[in-house]
């Protein structure tokens, strides 16, 4: 298993692409970070859910999209607490909340005080290569 690593990035926006993975969790990988198959639990995967309920086939990968500034058509996601070294946030917009894990801070040096996030397909030859990667 690869060590994970904090991002060293100084762009503002990050993406990732998560999907549904083998046990039915929405999960992700990143190589800058060495996570693989990290999953979103504690009612992360509902908010993921709302967020891309208009977005066909998200399960098999989308782009998540985000910040801890503001950017258009984002949603916020606000900090309500830090438990168990990660932290819980709550969509302002649909009032879901959810625990980000402590890999959260592979991305930020802190829990921000806001998190803003969007999600969009992945378009074309990036989508098919995904699928393709996963059948074999």
């Amino acid at each position: 298993m690869p060590r994970q690593k904090r991002l060293d990035s100084n762009n503002s926006i990050i993406v990732l692409q998560p999907y549904v993975d083998e046990t039915g969790w929405w999960a992700f990988n990143d190589k800058r970070t060495g996570l693989v198959a990290e999953p979103f639990i504690a009612g992360m995967s509902k908010m993921i859910d709302v967020l891309v309920e208009n977005i066909p086939d998200a399960k098999d990968g989308f782009n998540l999209i985000f910040s801890k500034t503001p950017f258009p058509k984002s949603r916020q996601l606000k900090l309500m607490t830090e438990e168990d070294g990660g932290a819980w946030y709550r969509d302002v917009e649909t009032r879901l909340g959810g625990w980000l894990c402590p890999a959260l801070f592979l991305y930020f040096d802190t829990a921000p005080e806001q998190v803003y996030v969007a999600a969009h397909p992945i378009s074309g030859r990036i989508a098919d290569a995904l699928k393709a990667l996963e059948q074999s």
